[in-house]
This record gives C-alpha cells, sequence and structure tokens, in this order.
C-alpha cells in the first residue's frame, strides 16, 4: 500500500527476516525532496508502527526527514504470536539488518542515522547501538524502558510463575520483565557504553517506566553530546497519548534536536569538501608546464 497526503509518501512493504519470518515494514518520505537525514523507529511492548507510530512518522517526514519502521516477530502485522517475544537477540537483529540495510544504500550513505525508540523500543535502539555502535548517529529515546516502574512490576514470585506460563502459553501478553530490561541497562558499566549522541524525553508522571533511571542513563552514558528533558505532569505515551499542546511541545523539542545535529552534520561535510577542493587546486597550481620549441 502507498499513499500521498499533505506532503507525505507513506509505502508499507512484508520482508523475510533471516528465519524465514514476515515482517511488516514501512516509511514515510518527504512527496517534494530528498530526507535531510534518516529516522529509524523502535516501537514499545505490544504495539507497532503502522498506528501507534503513525504521528510519530507523518510529523517527522513533514520536518523534512526519512523515517522507517518495522514491526517486530509477534506484534503488529509480522508473523509470531502476539504478544511473544521468544528471542530477544533475534528482535534486535531483525531490525540491526533491515535499518541498515537501508542505512547503506548509495543515496543514503551520506545521510545521518537517527534510532527513535519509545518505551521497549528504546531498549531496542540502545541494544542496536550496542551490537553496532559505528552505525548508528544518534538516538531519541522517548521514555525508555531501561526499568519498570515498581508501582507496575509484579512481585518476584508472580514474575516467575508468569513467565513459566509464558512458555506454555506463549498467546498470554505479559508485561516484560526484568529479565529483558535490567540484564541490558541496569549495569552500570553497561550504561557507561552508551557513547553516541542521545536526547532522552520523559513524563514526569510516567506510571510505567521510571524517569528517574532515564535520568540515571543521562548522568552515566559516556556520551559527550546528551541531553535531558522531563516534562512536569506528562505520563507515558508522550509522542501519541498526551493532550495535542503536549504532543506538540515534545516534537518541538525532538525536531529542535535534531535539526541541531543535521546542521553540524552538513558543516563538518561541506568543510570535508572544501578541503578536498584546496588539495586539488594545490596539487594543480604546484605542477610545473614545459613548452618545447620545435
Amino acid at each position: 500500500m502507498a499513499y500521498e497526503i499533505e506532503g507525505v509518501r507513506y509505502e508499507e512493504e512484508f520482508i523475510l527476516n533471516s528465519r524465514g519470518m514476515k515482517l511488516f515494514t514501512c516509511r514515510w518520505l518527504p512527496a517534494n525532496h530528498e530526507p535531510k537525514a534518516l529516522i529509524f523507529l523502535c516501537h514499545g511492548y505490544a504495539m507497532e508502527c503502522s498506528i501507534s507510530m503513525k504521528g510519530a512518522g507523518t510529523r517527522l517526514a513533514k520536518a523534512g526527514f526519512g523515517v522507517y519502521g518495522m514491526d517486530y516477530e509477534g506484534h503488529g502485522k509480522s508473523s509470531g504470536l502476539q504478544g511473544y517475544v521468544p528471542c530477544f537477540e533475534d528482535l534486535v537483529t531483525d531490525c540491526s539488518d533491515h535499518y541498515t540495510s537501508i542505512s547503506e544504500r548509495k543515496e543514503n550513505m551520506k545521510k545521518l542515522r537517527i534510532l527513535l525508540g519509545e518505551s521497549m523500543g528504546g531498549a531496542v535502539a540502545l541494544l542496536l547501538h550496542r551490537k553496532k555502535p559505528a552505525s548508528w548517529d544518534g538516538a531519541v529515546l522517548v521514555a525508555p524502558m531501561c526499568k519498570i516502574a515498581d508501582d507496575l512490576r509484579p512481585n518476584p514470585l508472580v514474575i516467575k510463575v508468569l513467565t513459566k506460563l509464558c512458555s506454555v502459553i506463549p498467546t498470554w501478553k505479559i508485561i516484560p520483565t526484568q529479565d529483558i530490561v535490567d540484564v541490558a541497562f541496569r549495569d552500570p558499566e553497561v550504561r557507561k557504553e552508551v557513547s553516541l549522541p542521545f536526547l532522552v524525553v520523559h513524563g514526569g508522571d510516567d506510571k510505567v517506566t521510571d524517569p528517574a533511571v532515564s535520568k540515571l542513563l543521562f548522568e552515566t552514558a559516556c556520551s559527550k553530546d546528551k541531553t535531558f528533558k522531563l516534562y512536569p505532569g506528562m505520563w507515558h505515551s508522550l509522542t501519541y497519548g498526551e493532550l495535542p499542546e503536549n504532543i506538540d511541545a515534545v516534537f518541538s523539542d525532538i525536531v529542535a534536536w535534531l535539526d541541531e545535529r543535521v546542521a553540524a552534520r552538513n558543516a563538518k561535510l561541506e568543510y570535508e569538501q572544501k578541503l578536498e577542493n584546496d588539495k586539488f587546486l594545490q596539487g594543480n597550481s604546484s605542477k610545473e608546464v614545459f613548452v618545447v620549441d620545435l
């Protein structure tokens, strides 16, 4: 399916992952010009790209970015038992394979590549960075699930029972436990590995993921370019579940952060091109011309 509306071209297609499963992918592109950078979406648990992240894709494409999304195995329109992630590493590999293939296209080689992860997708984005640090130029983490809020977490006995039930009755949807997120992010040494430029946005009244852990990620990450924004009174779903004026404020901050990095990247490319041109001109001017009279 493909359509164009309000200057945004939307397209979708199915691809096969390395395990032969059919995965749904989609993209939002500026209709009338080349995208100034690439944004790769990582959606939350039991969510999908074409619905819950449609607003994000559309807004960012209107702002001039090429936006790409993919439904994980067991999510949205992709194959697999709904809400069941048999192997989190496979999920990350699927995203890495698809998004890297887009980044490496000839027309995209010089474009900035930014991951945007929401809730559990924030965890996915950080794991993508950890898997291939050189492949990504930055990340926007929206209420990242680095730790489920204590008020929402079942007690250890319930978690143990649910985990066992999930292996027997995998169609049951359960809240991702600390087995998924804690191993990756609660270790301070692992948080320090986060070296790419990143923006974290989090609602101050989030009842699903813990904003204090987002702040801790910001404080302990080794990245030299990092920003943390807390929105008092806002909840978990900052990009689609808040009041319109709140969503506008969040996206205004996200787009401003992205535009600053694009401007810096363009300035760097222009400077490098100037150096190449100067080197070429100097090389030509140093050549001696000999005239032979016959």
